[in-house]
């Protein structure tokens, strides 16, 4: 049974334990807007928060585009947040203190909190915002015509969406760069060879494969473990000690460890069948949990 809902610029439909997130503005290449941004957080509060999705995709609709970038209709306007302001604004930037947030990074942040795996289907051209969107995602397979740009510099700004954290610890420093200082556009196979996607696919194959690697995390993994896993590794990205995993790991391993989870999975495996774990990610993730997303999609709060 599918469940669809649409948002203003999104589609969202759980079908079989995944979720497909389509980016649906299809007439304008599905480039980004601040209601975009919205939407997109709106979509992972569902994912996060249903039981039935085992995992998450990420693609755009249409074959030209996953996301062409920021929508450019405000001329040279566009990345002026103040000057839009001014004019009437759009959804994204409701206070001051939003007005100086980028959108892109907002966005950014809740995928990197998303507590299910998330895998970007990258069917089409994903320049700029469309580009730094797919960085937290955990795996990214593009179209054989896919192509890929971080045009900052070319449109006299600079990168964003978090993407000064996200790219070099994905890509290296010098690939980084490399793109980043030229802005220039590579095709589906430079992103491969440079480590930003994992593998490449005939257009008509992309779906399926990504559909087959949601398939392997929830036909075999506790759901929970996941869960945790993804969060583990992600932050301890920026860990500046092994101590700090350590710390993290051990909390962790005690807390599953004493789990039905755990006694189902080794059940299972002792009697040579399909595990069948019982705890929901809906039950399992609590805040003692030290790595407990702290919503930090959320502009930090000033001191008093």
């Amino acid at each position: 049974m599918t469940k669809r809902k649409e948002f203003e610029t999104v589609i969202l439909e759980v079908e079989d334990g995944i979720a497909t997130l389509t980016l649906h503005r299809p007439d304008k290449m599905n480039a980004f807007t601040g209601q975009m941004m919205h939407d997109i957080i709106a979509a992972f509060d569902e994912t996060d928060a249903d039981d039935d999705v085992g995992a998450v995709i990420v693609t755009g609709s249409g074959e030209r585009a996953f996301c062409a970038g920021a929508d450019l209709s405000s001329g040279g306007k566009t990345f002026d947040y103040k000057a839009r302001q001014a004019d009437g604004g759009e959804p994204g930037h409701e206070t001051p203190e939003d007005l100086q947030r980028d959108g892109g990074g907002r966005c950014v942040l809740r995928i990197y909190e998303s507590l299910k795996p998330v895998i970007g289907a990258i069917n089409g051209a994903a320049v700029g915002i469309g580009a730094t969107m797919q960085l937290p995602m955990d795996v990214r397979i593009a179209a054989d015509h896919a192509r890929f740009g971080f045009v900052f510099a070319r449109r006299g700004i600079t990168p964003e969406a978090c993407s000064s954290y996200f790219l070099p610890r994905l890509v290296g420093i010098s690939q980084a760069l490399d793109w980043c200082y030229s802005g220039r556009v590579f095709n589906a196979d430079e992103a491969l060879q440079g480590g930003l996607v994992k593998a490449v696919y005939p257009k008509e194959e992309l779906m399926d494969a990504a559909r087959a690697w949601c398939r392997e995390i929830i036909d075999n993994s506790a759901p929970v473990s996941v869960a945790l896993t993804r969060q583990m590794m992600w932050q301890m990205l920026g860990a500046d000690h092994p101590m700090e995993a350590h710390s993290i790991d051990s909390r962790s391993i005690f807390e599953r460890g004493r789990s039905p989870d755990a006694k189902e999975g080794v059940t299972s495996f002792l009697e040579k069948r399909k595990a069948e774990f019982p705890v929901k990610v809906s039950e399992g993730i609590a805040p003692h949990y030290p790595f407990y997303p702290k919503r930090s999609f959320r502009w930090p709060e000033k001191a008093e």
